[in-house]
This record gives C-alpha cells, structure tokens and sequence, in this order.
C-alpha cells in the first residue's frame, strides 16, 4: 500500500480458490431458507407458517446483505465503480426491498417470487462480475453452487404455497 496527500494506491492479491471463510459464510447461511421451507412443509398449521416465514425473512436479509456486498466490492475497483456494479447493487437491493414489502402487506408468494429472482440474479450476475473484476475471482466459482440451496429452499416454499392455494 502506497499513500500520498492525494490518495492511497493499493495492490492486491486475489485467490481464483474459494478462502474457507467464505465456504463457510457463503454456504452457510443458504441452509436457513432450505430448513425453514422443510420445516415450512413437516410441520402444522401455525408452526409450519411461522417456519416459512422466518426462512423467507431471512431470504431478505440474505439478498438485501447481497447487494451491500456488490457495493462494498466496488469501492475497490480499479477506476472507480463501473456502471453494472451500482445497477446489480440497485437491483438487489430493490428486490430484496420489495421482497420485505409484499411479505408486509400479506403477498407472502410474491415477496418468495421476488426473492427468486434476486438470487437468480445473483447466480448468473456474479460470476460475469468475476470475469470482468468487478468482484472477486471466487464469485465464479462460489454463486453457481451456493445460490442454488437458497433458490431450493425458496422454491420449496413458492411450491408450498401455490399448493395451498395461499
């Protein structure tokens, strides 16, 4: 690193291997949202409500942690944030807001398929950032297989309830 009065230069090393810290905050909170559908689907009445409830309130908070992230990573891009990192930032972050919203106002199904797709997104935009440095190198290789488990669980619940008719 590499100061002056106008600025500080930083250099970089940056692992193409996912750092085990990340296996385990990347995958790690995935598991929520599938044991709260499984639960969501195992349990009765009230139980089973409140379960899905809880895993969705966590998708939110995932997703809308998700688009921090985005942003955070763009404070340390090489010329400054481009364009795709603020507008993948904005998209997940009004995903994830609206998500919040429905599932305020009773829309639970739409708050899931909201929910969808921002981890979608997040699947296929984030190993394009990877390859375009806009994030790091592991993104390639972490979202396509840790985002699934949440979009498992989310899918799980969106099946639930189309189901139920509710």
């Amino acid at each position: 690193m590499r100061q002056d009065a106008t600025g500080r230069t930083v250099t970089a090393h940056e692992p193409r291997e996912t750092p085990w810290l990340s296996v385990v905050l990347g995958y790690g909170p995935m598991l929520p949202i599938l044991a709260g559908a499984a639960a969501a689907w195992a349990l009765p009445g009230e139980a089973g409500r409140l379960a899905g409830t809880l895993a969705i309130l966590w998708a939110n908070a995932i997703l809308l942690f998700l688009s921090g992230v985005r942003r955070g990573v763009s404070f340390r891009t090489e010329g400054g944030p481009t364009a795709m990192q603020i507008g993948t930032m904005m998209l997940l972050f009004s995903l994830g807001f609206a998500a919040l919203a429905a599932l305020q106002f009773g829309r639970e199904t739409w708050a899931i398929a909201l929910l969808v797709l921002g981890f979608g997104a997040v699947a296929v935009l984030d190993p394009i950032a990877a390859a375009r440095g806009e994030a790091p190198l592991f993104f390639a290789r972490l979202r396509p297989l840790q985002i699934p488990i949440g979009l498992a669980g989310l899918l799980g619940l969106l099946t639930l309830k189309l189901s139920s008719g509710s």
